[in-house]
C-alpha cells in the first residue's frame, strides 16, 4: 500500500511508471478473482486505492496545485 507522503516524494516519471504497474496488477488481479484463484481479496481493493492516490497526484500536478519533484531541481 502507498501512502501520500510516498508518492509525493516521486518524480513524475515515477508516479507514471507506477500508476501503469498498478493497473496491470489490478487487471491480473481481477483475472484471478473471476477464476478462483485469488487467496487474498483485499489485494484488489488496496490496488484500487493505490491507482487513485496515484491518479489524484497526477491531476494535482497536471493543473497546478502541486508541482513535481523534479521539477524543483530543474529550475535552479
Amino acid at each position: 500500500m502507498l501512502k501520500i507522503r510516498e508518492i509525493v516524494n516521486m518524480t513524475l516519471t515515477e508516479i507514471q511508471h507506477k500508476l501503469r504497474d498498478s493497473e496491470e496488477e489490478l487487471a491480473n488481479l481481477k483475472f484471478q478473482l473471476a477464476t478462483h484463484q485469488l487467496d487474498d481479496t483485499s489485494k484488489v481493493k488496496w490496488i484500487r486505492r493505490d491507482i487513485a492516490r496515484l491518479k489524484t497526484v497526477l491531476y494535482e500536478i497536471e493543473t497546478g496545485r502541486r508541482s513535481p519533484v523534479g521539477a524543483a531541481e530543474g529550475a535552479v
